[in-house]
């Protein structure tokens, strides 16, 4: 494989609905896609899940943008690597950015797909067809919205609902939730809201049987996650610690999660994606697929991962129109009656990019090579 150019462009892709989280409030998405072509003139794309601002990670926007640009994009355009696999290993001199490399690199793996002639989900190694599907929904202006909104979710089929929390909004929200849906699959995500002051909280929600706490404590730390596991009852979810298939192991070793949340841009692309999936399979601990409120481009790439046998859970790849109004691709993501997703069946990410909505939504675009 040889990449004959790079292409980035930035678009601005409004929300139908906010989406609010412990880091604050998302109105409109800035998306950095990539587009890698060869020297025969066929494409694969990628997408940077990087938020706004440096709330989730230190990656965001405009740094990734530079970092593509100056780095990442000409390290790879021109050299030769033996097939999407290798891809990382051009960039490896560049540390983290991973969100970055993998816009690259998860191109790459469209573009050999199509060059294969098979759905890139197949050519990852998945083995199943149709994927089980849950939401993230996040924090609303009351309960009774919250409310409202997990039951339409649940009425389209969704599986599994993931609610936000942040100190103030918590077990009294659950609680709510609990009693006017106490059978439905739940579970709660911090992304970092608490510490083990607040060891007290996470025991008080032990009764209400959720699926798992996600990332309860500091983004960087698994020994106090690991604390706090062994005085709850509720499986811990490790998201943002994980960054590598060697901190999936050590995580699991210490025994700070029971549950590891995978999300493509997060551990760098799809090449170490699969290594963590196995690492947890192998320990069985089950994993899921993370959404980052990704266009069609990045959430064909979570259809495709999420059918790795290791996804024994529902993840957050959720239908196009519960975001945007039109999304990128044709057809948009759908979700069965059932609250699947059936993988695509054509080359590459399986769904047709478009280009001239691409083209009215960007605000930059930059050619390298």
């Amino acid at each position: 494989m040889i990449i004959s150019s790079i292409e980035l462009r930035e678009i601005r892709l409004p929300l139908i609905h906010f989406f609010e989280t412990s880091f604050g409030r998302t109105t409109e998405r800035r998306i950095i896609l990539v587009r890698v072509t060869d020297a025969d003139g066929a494409e694969g794309w990628g997408e940077c899940t990087a938020g706004e601002g440096p709330f989730y990670s230190e990656e965001w926007t405009e740094p990734a943008w530079a970092t593509l640009k100056d780095f990442l994009a000409p390290m790879v355009v021109g050299r030769q690597v033996d097939n999407a696999e290798g891809i990382n290993g051009l960039m490896k001199k560049v540390r983290g950015h991973r969100m970055a490399k993998a816009a690259i690199e998860t191109a790459c793996w469209d573009l050999e797909a199509k060059r294969a002639g098979v759905p890139l989900w197949k050519h990852l190694g998945g083995t199943r067809e149709e994927i089980p599907c849950g939401v993230s929904i996040g924090i609303q202006d009351s309960p009774d919205a919250l409310l409202e909104k997990i039951g339409k979710e649940l009425d389209a089929g969704y599986q599994r609902i993931k609610i936000k929390i942040k100190p103030g909004w918590d077990i009294d929200v659950v609680r709510r939730v609990r009693e006017r849906y106490p059978e439905i699959l739940l579970t709660a995500d911090a992304n970092s809201a608490y510490t083990l002051a607040d060891v007290a909280l996470f025991k008080a929600l032990d009764e209400f049987n959720l699926m798992m706490i996600e990332q309860p404590l500091a983004h960087d730390d698994m020994f106090d996650h690991a604390e706090l596991q062994k005085q709850i009852k509720t499986p811990v979810c490790l998201d943002e610690s994980v960054h590598s298939a060697a901190d999936a192991r050590h995580a699991i070793d210490i025994g700070a999660c029971r549950i590891i949340n995978l999300k493509l841009g997060r551990v760098g692309g799809h090449a170490e994606a699969k290594i963590v999936e196995t690492v947890c399979r192998e320990r069985l601990i089950p994993v899921w697929c993370g959404g980052m409120l990704e266009s069609g481009i990045g959430r064909a790439h979570n259809i495709a991962m999420a059918t790795l046998s290791g996804f024994t859970l529902p993840g957050d790849v959720s239908a196009s129109s519960r975001y945007w109004k039109e999304d990128i691709i044709e057809p948009p993501v759908t979700v069965t009656s059932g609250g699947t997703i059936m993988a695509p069946g054509k080359p590459g990410i399986g769904f047709e990019v478009n280009r001239e909505r691409i083209d009215r939504l960007t605000v930059r675009s930059e050619r390298i090579g």
